[in-house]
């Protein structure tokens, strides 16, 4: 015979409905047996903390359990009769499923059983008798390394797993470093077909050519020294493709120019950063003698020092 169900929850007589369930998750969840495989008295005892709660579980069951009318086991025990019992085989857990028996499919307080355990344990209710569930494979996960542009824009990508096989999945517009992906039904598939699912965390690869503060870029913009003396229409890259810059006449290393609205995107607000575009000056590759010829009349006719200050 089943010990008193109120011990075996752990709960006391007088305890109210949702401190039965709570008590009933939390038991259910460290002892369930996707959690415990192989481990027989884990197995023994889940079991029976779900025929407690399956009689605790319902309000009707609990008041005949209270009254005398029903053992640990379910079987109603009327006055005048012993033995018998109205759940053959030895009460309502059988063959890793819920019996409902009696009243109400294991409603209580407004609560259903099958609704509790999908909540518990992310089960799918269905399969053979009412209050059956199907237990729902392993969560599986994965990293998905993806380029800066590619977390701006969006659109899809294809990832591979260690089984071989292959998913399609749609990065959103605006993804951000370490942000997950679920992928439902697409984990491993549990005893009784029920899938878990994908979870798959975005890595953004660094840029060689930006760098990422919060939700602006920034970019080194080599310039020739022609065109930083004389001014020019410069191409500089931008996510989305390259476009044409303005260098002012005079303008020198460190100055920046702005791009708005074609930075990264800000993951609290959705909003573009700005691209700030450095200006780096650049000599030739190859020493050019009239170049040099021209720096030496130049450094002896217009002395300057721009490394000295006041």
């Amino acid at each position: 015979m089943a010990q008193d169900p109120y011990k075996e929850l752990g709960v006391a007589r007088g305890a109210s409905a949702d401190e039965i369930r709570k008590a009933f998750r939390k038991l259910a969840k460290q002892l369930h047996p996707d959690r415990n495989p192989g481990d027989k008295a884990s197995e023994e005892r889940f079991k029976k903390i779900t025929s407690a709660f399956d009689i605790l579980g319902d309000e009707e069951k609990r008041k005949k359990f209270d009254r005398g009318e029903m053992d640990a086991d379910g079987r109603e025990t009327p006055r005048g009769f012993q033995g018998g019992g109205g759940f053959p085989g030895g009460g309502p857990f059988q063959g890793g499923g819920f019996q409902g028996g009696g009243g109400g499919g294991g409603a209580f307080g407004g609560v259903d059983l099958d609704d509790l355990l999908g909540e518990v344990f992310g089960r799918q209710a269905g399969g053979g008798g009412r209050g059956g569930f199907n237990p729902r494979g392993a969560d599986i996960r994965a990293r998905l390394e993806i380029d800066l542009e590619e977390a701006i824009r969006g659109g899809p990508k294809r990832i591979a797993f260690s089984d071989g096989r292959t998913l399609d999945v749609t990065i959103p517009k605006g993804a951000a470093e370490g942000q997950v992906l679920r992928l439902k039904g697409q984990g491993q598939l549990g005893r009784s077909g029920g899938a878990g699912d994908a979870l798959i965390e975005l890595a953004i690869r660094p840029h060689p050519v930006y760098r990422r503060e919060g939700a602006d870029l920034h970019m080194d913009l080599p310039v020739s020294i022609p065109d930083a003396i004389l001014g020019a229409k410069v191409d500089a890259p931008t996510p989305e493709g390259t476009v044409s810059l303005t260098v002012h006449k005079h303008s020198n290393a460190g100055q920046t120019l702005r791009l708005k609205g074609r930075g990264a995107v800000d993951p609290a607000t959705g909003k573009r950063g700005d691209l700030f575009a450095h200006l780096m000056l650049v000599l030739p590759e190859k020493a050019d003698p009239e170049l040099e010829h021209f720096a030496e009349a130049w450094r002896k006719d217009r002395p300057y020092a721009p490394r000295r200050k006041g």
